[in-house]
C-alpha cells in the first residue's frame, strides 16, 4: 500500500490516519455528546443515506440532531468568514460535544411558518415571479416596458392607489376620534395619542387648532387639516413646536408610522378595531397599474397567471411557444414542477407567504433544494410528516429519495411509522424522556429495529383494532357550507363521541372546523388556536399558575414576605438578577453564557434560600420533577390536582422551573391540554394534537380523549394520525385532493367502513396501514 507522510498525518490508500485513528468517511462520527439531556453519547450516522431519529418526546432527539450536529456544522461554516462578516451572521453556541468528524455543511429545514410582509407571495419567495416578469417583458403584447414594469413592489409597475398591495386600508374615523370632545378632552381615541403624550403634542402644540373646541364644531377645512393633511413643515411654528418636526394629518400619520411599520405589531388589537381592508377600487386586487395589465400572453396578463394554481400555470406555460421565451419557460417549469411533485399543486402563485402552514413552508423549502446542484450536504428535517396526510407523505418520500440520490445525507427527527419504515437507518434515543433519556437505545436498519426490544419497536409491532362506535347524543348539522374551497357541503357531526376530520393537506378540513365554530356559540374549548406564547421566564409552574401559591406557602410558613421568594423581586440573586446565568457579550463571537458563580444557577439570594418548607428551600422545590412535586404537595389539593393533570398527559418528567423554551412542540401541546381537563358538557376542538408525539404518547393522548368522552364531552379533531382515526367513533373525510380539487366530503361514517370507499384517501391509507400490520 502506498504511503505518504503529511506532517503528523499518514495517507494510506486514500484513507487518512491521524494519531493511529482511522477516519471513517462513510459516517458522521459524534463522540461524547452531552448537550441538554444527552448522556455523553457517541454514535455514527451514515452519510449519503436517510437516517430517522426516533424516541419519546423529550428523549433528546432534537438535542442530538439540531442542537449538536447541525449547530456544530453551521457554527464552523460561519467561522470560515472574516470576523467582520460573522457579526452579521446568526449565532450558534458551542455545542456540548467532544468531537464531530466528517461533518458536511448542514441545511436545516424546520417546521416554521414563512414570515413576510403583505408583499411577499409564493411567487416572489420562490423566485418564480422574477422569471414571470422576464417572460412577459420579452414576449407579452403590447410591449409596456422591461421586467421592472411588471413588479408590484416597484413604482414602474405598481398600482398608484394601493401601492401594489391589491387592497386599501380604510380607517374608521368614527372610531378614531370622538367629535363631542376637544383635543384637550381626548378627542383622539387611538392608543398612544391621549392628552399629554408626545404624539398628541404634535396636534395640540401645532398652533393650528383651538385645543378646547369640540371636533364637531370644526369647519370642514379644520377637520381636513386635522385628519387628512399630508406631511409638511409649518411656516410659522409656535414656541412649543420642535424645530425639525413636521405636521401630518391623523389618518396618514397612523398609516405611515403605525399601520405600515413594525409598531403595528404592538397595536394589532387596536388597529383591528379601526382598520378595514378593502379591494383596491383601481386595480381590483391585481396590484399592477392599468398599462402593465394590458400586456398579455395568449390572452392572459401576469396577474391572471399568478391567480392560477400551479397545475394550471404549467398548462399555461406549455402553450407559450415563442423561441425567445424557451429558456425562461424551461426554468419556470422546473421550479413549478418541483412544487407540484411534492404535493403543492393546489397553491396559487399569489398566495401570501404568511398564510402558509408550517408543513407547506417546509415542503416549499424541500422543493427549492430539489433543483439545487449542491451535493454532499446534510439536510436536517424536523418532522416533515406534520400536517400531512399519508397520501402527501408518499410525495415527501419521493422528494427525499431524490435528495439522497444526488449524494446528500438526510437526517430526520420523526415519529410517523410510514417515514420510519422508509429510512435506510434508524437511531433511537431513550429509553425515556428528560433525565431518564439521552442514550442511544438502538442503531441499525428498520428490519433490525423490528427485531429489537426497544420502546419504538414494540409500539410499531402492536396490533391495531377499530373500536366499536359509541351511540351519539344528538348531532351538529352543517348545511351548504361554501367557506374557502368547500363546495356547498352538508354534514352532521355527532355529539358525545370522538370524531376525526381527515383529508389531504389543503383539502378543506380547517375550513369545515371554522364553519363549525361559527355555528357554536358557547360551551366549546378551542385547542386548535395558535400555540401558547413562551419565553425564557415561562415555566410549567407559571403556565399552570401554581408559582404564586408555592410562594405563599413559603411566606406563610416562615412568616416573611412572599416577595422574598420571587427571583424577579426581592429574592433575586444580586449577581445574575434572578436569571441563574451570567451572559458576557463577546462582540462578533457568540455570547458566553455561564452558570452564575454566586447562586450556582438557583436564581435566589442567600436570604431566600435560608427559608425551608417541609425541609426544602424554594430553589429545591422548583427543581422537582412534576411526579415528585405531586407527592411533595400531596396535602395541597389546588397544587396536587394541577400537577396530576400534567402527569396524565405524560409530562411527569418535566421540572417545575424548566423554561418552556426548552420544550418540544409535542410537550407544549400536551401542556395546553392539561390546562383544560376535567370539564363536562364541553366540545373540545383540536387540530393535529399528535404533532410531535411518539407512538406511546399518542396512545396516552387517545386514552385522554376517551376519558373526556366518558365525562360527557364531545371531542372533534383534525388529524392525519391513523392510530387516532382507528380509535375514533366517527370519521369525516374531506377531499379527494387539495385546493380547488378538494372541498368535498368523500366519506362520513364509522372509520372501518371507509376501507371500502376508493375515493376516500383516508380509507385507502387505513387499508394499507392495516395490511402492513
Amino acid at each position: 500500500m502506498s504511503k505518504l507522510l503529511l506532517g503528523d498525518n499518514l495517507l494510506f490508500g486514500g484513507v487518512n490516519v491521524k494519531n493511529g485513528n482511522i477516519f471513517e468517511h462513510g459516517f458522521i462520527k459524534v463522540e461524547d455528546a452531552w448537550q441538554n439531556n444527552l448522556q455523553h453519547i457517541s454514535l455514527k450516522i451514515p452519510k449519503q443515506k436517510i437516517t430517522v431519529f426516533v424516541g419519546l418526546s423529550g428523549s433528546g432527539k432534537s438535542s442530538l440532531v439540531f442542537d449538536t450536529v447541525a449547530a456544530m456544522s453551521r457554527r464552523e461554516l460561519n467561522e470560515t468568514f472574516p470576523s467582520f462578516t460573522q457579526q452579521y451572521l446568526p449565532k450558534f453556541g458551542q455545542p456540548h460535544v467532544g468531537q464531530i468528524s466528517n461533518l458536511p455543511v448542514a441545511i436545516v429545514i424546520e417546521q416554521k411558518r414563512l414570515t413576510g410582509s403583505a408583499r411577499s407571495t409564493l411567487a416572489t419567495y420562490t423566485g418564480i415571479y422574477s422569471l414571470l416578469r422576464l417572460l412577459f417583458s420579452r414576449v407579452g403584447k403590447p410591449f409596456v416596458g422591461y421586467s421592472d414594469s411588471f413588479s408590484f413592489n416597484l413604482p414602474q409597475g405598481m398600482c398608484p392607489q394601493c401601492q401594489g398591495l391589491g387592497y386599501v386600508d380604510e380607517l374608521d374615523e368614527g372610531k378614531l376620534v370622538d367629535p363631542t370632545k376637544s383635543l384637550n378632552e381626548g378627542a383622539i381615541q387611538f392608543v398612544s395619542f391621549g392628552p399629554g403624550t408626545w404624539r398628541w403634542k404634535r396636534y395640540a402644540n401645532s398652533g393650528l387648532f383651538d385645543n378646547d373646541k369640540p371636533l364637531a364644531d370644526y369647519t370642514s377645512a379644520e377637520y381636513e387639516l386635522l385628519m387628512h393633511a399630508p406631511q409638511q413643515k409649518l411656516e410659522d411654528p409656535p414656541k412649543g413646536w420642535y424645530k425639525t418636526a413636521k405636521y401630518e394629518g391623523l389618518v396618514p400619520r397612523i398609516k405611515r408610522s403605525i399601520l405600515y411599520s413594525k409598531e403595528g405589531e404592538h397595536h394589532r388589537e387596536a388597529l383591528a378595531d379601526i382598520v378595514e381592508h378593502k379591494v383596491c377600487p383601481t386595480c381590483h386586487g391585481l396590484r399592477l397599474n392599468k398599462k402593465t395589465l394590458t400586456n398579455k400572453i395568449n390572452g392572459y396578463n401576469i396577474s391572471r397567471v399568478t391567480s392560477m394554481d400551479l397545475v394550471h400555470v404549467i398548462a399555461f406555460l406549455k402553450k407559450v411557444t415563442a423561441p425567445l421565451a424557451a429558456d425562461v419557460i424551461r426554468e419556470l417549469q422546473t421550479k413549478i414542477q418541483s412544487l407540484i411533485d411534492i404535493g403543492l399543486g393546489y397553491l396559487t402563485l399569489d398566495r401570501n407567504t404568511g398564510s402558509l402552514s408550517g408543513g407547506e413552508a417546509q415542503r416549499i423549502k424541500i422543493a427549492k433544494y430539489l433543483t439545487s446542484s449542491l451535493a454532499d450536504m446534510v439536510y436536517v428535517l424536523d418532522e416533515p410528516s406534520v400536517g400531512l396526510h399519508p397520501h402527501d407523505i408518499k410525495l415527501i418520500k419521493q422528494a427525499l429519495t431524490r435528495l439522497r440520490q444526488k449524494g446528500n445525507t438526510i437526517m430526520i427527527v420523526e415519529h410517523n411509522p410510514s417515514l420510519i419504515s422508509f429510512a435506510d437507518y434508524v437511531i433511537e434515543i431513550g429509553p425515556k424522556a428528560g433525565e431518564k433519556g439521552g442514550r442511544v437505545t438502538f442503531s441499525g436498519t428498520y428490519p433490525e429495529l423490528l427485531e429489537s426490544d426497544t420502546l419504538t419497536a414494540n409500539w410499531l409491532k402492536k396490533t391495531r383494532h377499530f373500536r366499536n362506535g359509541r351511540e351519539h347524543k344528538g348531532q351538529l348539522v352543517l348545511r351548504q357550507i361554501t367557506l374557502h374551497n368547500l363546495k356547498e357541503i352538508s354534514t352532521a357531526i355527532p355529539l358525545g363521541v370522538m370524531t376525526v376530520i381527515s383529508g389531504v393537506a389543503g383539502s378543506g378540513k380547517s375550513s369545515l372546523l371554522t364553519a363549525l365554530k361559527g355555528k357554536l356559540k358557547e360551551n366549546y374549548i378551542d385547542l386548535a388556536q395558535a400555540p401558547i406564547g413562551v419565553n425564557i421566564r415561562s415555566t410549567p409552574a407559571t403556565y399552570l399558575d401554581i408559582l404564586d401559591p408555592i410562594r405563599r406557602l413559603f411566606g406563610k410558613g416562615n412568616h416573611v414576605s412572599t416577595q422574598l421568594f420571587s427571583y424577579n423581586s426581592k429574592g433575586a440573586c444580586p449577581r445574575c438578577k434572578g436569571k441563574g446565568v451570567t451572559i458576557t457579550n463577546m462582540a462578533f463571537m457568540d455570547p458566553v453564557v455561564q452558570v452564575c458563580e454566586l447562586c450556582h444557577g438557583k436564581r435566589y439570594n442567600d436570604e431566600a434560600l435560608s427559608y425551608l418548607y417541609h425541609g426544602k428551600n424554594i430553589a429545591e422545590v422548583l427543581a422537582l420533577p412534576i411526579k415528585e412535586a405531586a407527592v411533595f404537595f400531596d396535602d395541597i389539593p389546588v397544587l396536587k390536582n394541577k400537577l396530576t393533570n400534567l402527569i396524565r398527559v405524560g409530562l411527569s418528567y418535566l421540572k417545575l422551573d424548566q423554561p418552556l423554551t426548552t420544550l418540544s412542540g409535542g410537550e407544549l401541546q400536551r401542556l395546553k391540554l392539561a390546562f383544560e381537563l376535567d370539564k363536562k358538557g364541553q366540545i373540545y376542538l383540536l387540530d393535529e394534537p399528535t404533532a410531535g408525539l411518539h407512538l406511546q404518547d399518542t396512545e396516552k393522548l387517545i386514552r385522554l380523549f376517551e376519558e373526556l368522552v366518558v365525562q360527557g364531552n364531545t371531542v372533534i379533531i383534525i388529524e392525519h394520525n391513523l392510530d387516532v382515526i382507528i380509535a375514533a367513533d366517527w370519521l369525516i373525510d374531506i377531499g379527494p385532493d387539495a385546493g380547488i380539487y378538494g372541498g368535498q366530503i368523500t366519506f362520513s361514517g364509522h372509520p372501518q367502513d371507509a376501507l371500502r370507499v376508493k375515493k376516500s384517501r383516508t380509507g385507502m391509507a387505513l387499508a394499507e396501514y392495516l395490511r402492513r400490520d
